[in-house]
Protein backbone atom coordinates (compact mmCIF):
# COMPACT_ATOMS: atom_id res chain seq x y z
CA UNK A 1 0.00 0.00 0.00
CA UNK A 2 0.88 3.83 -0.99
CA UNK A 3 -0.94 6.38 0.92
CA UNK A 4 -0.87 9.86 -0.44
CA UNK A 5 -1.11 13.15 1.65
CA UNK A 6 -0.77 16.60 0.21
CA UNK A 7 -2.16 20.09 0.39
CA UNK A 8 -2.70 20.26 -3.48
CA UNK A 9 -6.40 21.27 -4.92
CA UNK A 10 -7.39 19.20 -7.81
CA UNK A 11 -6.01 17.75 -10.25
CA UNK A 12 -2.75 17.47 -9.01
CA UNK A 13 -3.24 14.42 -6.60
CA UNK A 14 -4.21 12.85 -10.04
CA UNK A 15 -0.66 13.32 -11.54
CA UNK A 16 1.38 11.91 -8.19
CA UNK A 17 -1.10 8.74 -8.75
CA UNK A 18 -0.27 8.41 -12.24
CA UNK A 19 2.98 8.52 -11.75
CA UNK A 20 3.07 5.61 -8.75
CA UNK A 21 0.60 3.39 -11.16
CA UNK A 22 3.32 3.42 -13.65
CA UNK A 23 5.99 2.33 -11.66
CA UNK A 24 3.98 0.44 -9.16
CA UNK A 25 1.43 -2.14 -8.68
CA UNK A 26 1.12 -0.77 -5.13
CA UNK A 27 -2.94 -0.39 -4.15
CA UNK A 28 -3.28 3.52 -3.27
CA UNK A 29 -5.59 4.78 -0.29
CA UNK A 30 -5.76 9.01 -0.47
CA UNK A 31 -5.04 10.28 3.10
CA UNK A 32 -6.14 14.03 2.43
CA UNK A 33 -5.42 16.26 -0.27
CA UNK A 34 -6.74 19.48 2.29
CA UNK A 35 -4.64 20.41 4.57
CA UNK A 36 -3.96 23.57 5.33
CA UNK A 37 -1.92 25.41 2.57
CA UNK A 38 1.86 25.22 3.29
CA UNK A 39 0.96 24.71 6.73
CA UNK A 40 3.91 21.93 7.76
CA UNK A 41 3.43 21.84 11.71
CA UNK A 42 -0.69 21.28 11.68
CA UNK A 43 0.21 18.78 8.73
CA UNK A 44 2.47 17.11 11.10
CA UNK A 45 -0.24 16.99 13.79
CA UNK A 46 -2.58 15.38 11.87
CA UNK A 47 -0.24 12.78 10.14
CA UNK A 48 0.53 11.65 14.26
CA UNK A 49 -3.03 11.02 14.60
CA UNK A 50 -4.24 8.95 11.41
CA UNK A 51 -1.03 6.95 10.46
CA UNK A 52 -0.51 4.77 13.36
CA UNK A 53 -4.02 3.09 12.57
CA UNK A 54 -3.21 2.16 8.77
CA UNK A 55 -1.12 -1.38 8.41
CA UNK A 56 2.77 -1.12 7.40
CA UNK A 57 2.65 1.15 4.27
CA UNK A 58 4.70 3.57 1.70
CA UNK A 59 3.00 7.12 3.37
CA UNK A 60 4.10 9.68 -0.08
CA UNK A 61 3.11 12.90 2.33
CA UNK A 62 4.02 16.55 0.19
CA UNK A 63 3.44 20.02 2.33
CA UNK A 64 6.19 21.45 0.95
CA UNK A 65 6.46 25.35 0.96
CA UNK A 66 10.22 25.23 0.22
CA UNK A 67 9.58 23.02 -3.24
CA UNK A 68 12.41 24.34 -5.67
CA UNK A 69 15.08 25.02 -3.00
CA UNK A 70 18.09 23.09 -1.87
CA UNK A 71 16.23 21.27 0.86
CA UNK A 72 15.79 17.89 0.93
CA UNK A 73 13.72 15.05 -0.06
CA UNK A 74 13.84 12.21 2.34
CA UNK A 75 12.58 8.67 3.35
CA UNK A 76 11.78 8.14 7.17
CA UNK A 77 11.98 4.98 8.35
CA UNK A 78 9.72 4.16 11.48
CA UNK A 79 9.34 0.82 12.32
CA UNK A 80 7.42 -0.90 9.04
CA UNK A 81 6.16 2.09 7.59
CA UNK A 82 8.29 4.55 5.25
CA UNK A 83 7.15 8.21 5.12
CA UNK A 84 8.26 9.66 2.08
CA UNK A 85 8.57 13.47 2.46
CA UNK A 86 10.37 17.19 2.36
CA UNK A 87 12.77 17.70 4.71
CA UNK A 88 10.75 20.21 6.51
CA UNK A 89 10.13 18.68 9.81
CA UNK A 90 6.90 17.26 8.32
CA UNK A 91 7.20 13.43 8.80
CA UNK A 92 9.46 13.45 12.28
CA UNK A 93 6.22 13.76 14.35
CA UNK A 94 4.38 10.52 13.46
CA UNK A 95 7.69 9.23 13.15
CA UNK A 96 8.29 9.33 17.19
CA UNK A 97 4.42 7.94 17.81
CA UNK A 98 5.61 4.48 15.20
CA UNK A 99 8.92 3.91 16.86
CA UNK A 100 9.91 6.29 20.03
CA UNK A 101 13.60 7.58 19.03
CA UNK A 102 14.36 4.44 16.78
CA UNK A 103 13.50 5.97 14.09
CA UNK A 104 16.24 6.69 10.60
CA UNK A 105 15.93 8.89 8.19
CA UNK A 106 17.19 8.64 4.12
CA UNK A 107 17.66 11.15 1.64
CA UNK A 108 16.78 10.73 -1.65
CA UNK A 109 19.10 11.45 -4.31
CA UNK A 110 17.66 12.48 -8.24
CA UNK A 111 17.29 10.25 -10.48
CA UNK A 112 20.02 10.67 -13.11
CA UNK A 113 17.75 11.09 -15.79
CA UNK A 114 15.20 13.59 -14.18
CA UNK A 115 13.87 16.95 -14.65
CA UNK A 116 12.40 17.96 -12.09
CA UNK A 117 9.68 20.77 -12.04
CA UNK A 118 10.72 23.45 -9.79
CA UNK A 119 6.91 23.88 -8.30
CA UNK A 120 5.78 20.31 -8.39
CA UNK A 121 8.10 17.75 -6.81
CA UNK A 122 5.11 15.87 -5.70
CA UNK A 123 4.80 14.67 -9.32
CA UNK A 124 8.63 14.68 -10.32
CA UNK A 125 10.30 13.38 -6.88
CA UNK A 126 8.21 12.30 -4.30
CA UNK A 127 5.81 10.12 -6.39
CA UNK A 128 8.34 8.04 -7.82
CA UNK A 129 10.32 7.98 -4.68
CA UNK A 130 7.74 6.53 -2.97
CA UNK A 131 6.92 3.47 -5.74
CA UNK A 132 10.50 2.79 -5.65
CA UNK A 133 10.86 2.59 -1.72
CA UNK A 134 8.07 0.39 -1.82
CA UNK A 135 8.12 -2.31 -4.14
CA UNK A 136 12.22 -2.72 -2.90
CA UNK A 137 10.74 -2.71 0.72
CA UNK A 138 12.48 0.10 1.94
CA UNK A 139 15.05 2.90 1.55
CA UNK A 140 18.08 0.53 2.24
CA UNK A 141 17.28 -1.23 -1.38
CA UNK A 142 17.07 1.53 -2.94
CA UNK A 143 20.72 3.01 -4.85
CA UNK A 144 19.57 6.72 -5.00
CA UNK A 145 18.20 6.60 -0.87
CA UNK A 146 21.39 7.53 1.63
CA UNK A 147 21.23 7.42 5.20
CA UNK A 148 21.69 10.78 6.63
CA UNK A 149 21.77 12.25 10.01
CA UNK A 150 21.50 15.73 9.14
CA UNK A 151 17.44 16.40 8.56
CA UNK A 152 15.35 18.75 10.14
CA UNK A 153 13.43 18.10 13.54
CA UNK A 154 9.87 19.33 14.43
CA UNK A 155 8.49 18.95 17.82
CA UNK A 156 5.24 21.03 19.11
CA UNK A 157 5.39 23.54 21.80
CA UNK A 158 4.74 22.21 25.56
CA UNK A 159 2.18 23.97 27.68
CA UNK A 160 2.84 25.28 30.99
CA UNK A 161 0.27 23.45 33.88
CA UNK A 162 0.28 25.15 37.09
CA UNK A 163 -1.93 24.92 40.11
CA UNK A 164 -4.44 26.69 39.38
CA UNK A 165 -4.66 27.15 35.27
CA UNK A 166 -2.71 26.06 32.15
CA UNK A 167 -1.33 27.88 29.34
CA UNK A 168 -0.97 26.41 25.74
CA UNK A 169 -1.26 26.89 22.23
CA UNK A 170 -3.55 26.35 19.15
CA UNK A 171 -2.29 23.03 17.18
CA UNK A 172 -5.20 23.15 14.58
CA UNK A 173 -8.22 23.97 13.86
CA UNK A 174 -9.98 21.24 12.31
CA UNK A 175 -13.24 21.13 9.81
CA UNK A 176 -15.59 21.53 12.00
CA UNK A 177 -14.39 24.45 13.80
CA UNK A 178 -13.17 22.13 17.19
CA UNK A 179 -10.38 24.18 18.13
CA UNK A 180 -7.18 21.44 19.22
CA UNK A 181 -4.47 22.81 21.62
CA UNK A 182 -1.47 21.36 22.90
CA UNK A 183 -3.05 21.29 26.82
CA UNK A 184 -3.18 17.85 27.74
CA UNK A 185 -6.63 16.63 28.40
CA UNK A 186 -5.86 15.16 32.17
CA UNK A 187 -5.78 18.94 32.96
CA UNK A 188 -9.86 19.72 32.84
CA UNK A 189 -11.00 15.91 33.86
CA UNK A 190 -13.10 15.56 36.72
CA UNK A 191 -13.95 19.34 36.24
CA UNK A 192 -17.48 20.64 35.60
CA UNK A 193 -15.98 24.25 34.31
CA UNK A 194 -13.19 26.01 33.53
CA UNK A 195 -12.35 30.09 32.79
CA UNK A 196 -11.30 30.92 29.42
CA UNK A 197 -10.52 34.21 28.60
CA UNK A 198 -12.22 35.15 32.19
CA UNK A 199 -15.58 33.65 30.96
CA UNK A 200 -16.67 30.64 32.58
CA UNK A 201 -17.15 27.19 30.45
CA UNK A 202 -18.73 23.86 30.74
CA UNK A 203 -15.94 21.10 30.35
CA UNK A 204 -17.83 18.07 29.15
CA UNK A 205 -17.15 14.58 27.28
CA UNK A 206 -19.59 14.82 24.08
CA UNK A 207 -20.53 18.42 22.02
CA UNK A 208 -24.07 17.12 22.81
CA UNK A 209 -24.64 17.19 26.29
CA UNK A 210 -25.02 20.81 25.75
CA UNK A 211 -27.74 22.72 23.94
CA UNK A 212 -27.12 23.83 20.22
CA UNK A 213 -24.79 26.69 20.04
CA UNK A 214 -23.35 26.54 23.51
CA UNK A 215 -19.66 26.96 23.80
CA UNK A 216 -17.97 24.10 25.47
CA UNK A 217 -14.66 22.55 26.75
CA UNK A 218 -13.85 19.08 25.99
CA UNK A 219 -11.02 16.53 25.69
CA UNK A 220 -10.72 15.55 21.54
CA UNK A 221 -9.56 12.01 20.28
CA UNK A 222 -6.44 13.10 19.93
CA UNK A 223 -5.93 13.26 24.32
CA UNK A 224 -5.63 16.99 24.17
CA UNK A 225 -8.05 20.24 25.01
CA UNK A 226 -10.41 21.33 22.58
CA UNK A 227 -12.68 24.16 22.73
CA UNK A 228 -15.71 23.84 20.74
CA UNK A 229 -19.26 24.23 20.17
CA UNK A 230 -22.23 21.90 20.12
CA UNK A 231 -23.47 22.19 16.09
CA UNK A 232 -21.66 25.29 15.74
CA UNK A 233 -17.90 26.16 15.10
CA UNK A 234 -15.87 26.93 18.67
CA UNK A 235 -12.95 28.89 16.73
CA UNK A 236 -15.59 31.74 15.67
CA UNK A 237 -17.10 31.15 19.07
CA UNK A 238 -13.83 31.44 21.27
CA UNK A 239 -12.16 34.26 18.68
CA UNK A 240 -9.09 31.71 18.06
CA UNK A 241 -6.97 30.74 15.16
CA UNK A 242 -4.49 28.44 14.81
CA UNK A 243 -0.79 29.56 17.25
CA UNK A 244 -3.29 31.82 18.72
CA UNK A 245 -2.02 31.41 22.90
CA UNK A 246 -4.82 30.08 25.15
CA UNK A 247 -5.14 30.45 29.21
CA UNK A 248 -7.55 28.12 30.76
CA UNK A 249 -7.98 28.48 34.63
CA UNK A 250 -10.17 26.72 37.32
Amino acid sequence: MITLASDFPTPYPAAMRGVICSRSDARIEEIAHDFPRQDVRATAFWLREVLPYFPPATHCVVVDPGVGTDRAAVVVEAGDHHVVAPDNGVAIPVARELAGDDFAVWEIEYEDDETASNTFHGRDVFAPGAADVHDAGGPEAVDRCVPTDDWVDLTFPEPEVLASAARGEVLVVDGFGNVVTNVPGETVADRDTVRVGGESVPVRDAYAALDPEDRLVTVGSHGNVEFAVNQGRGDEAFGLAVGDDVLLEW
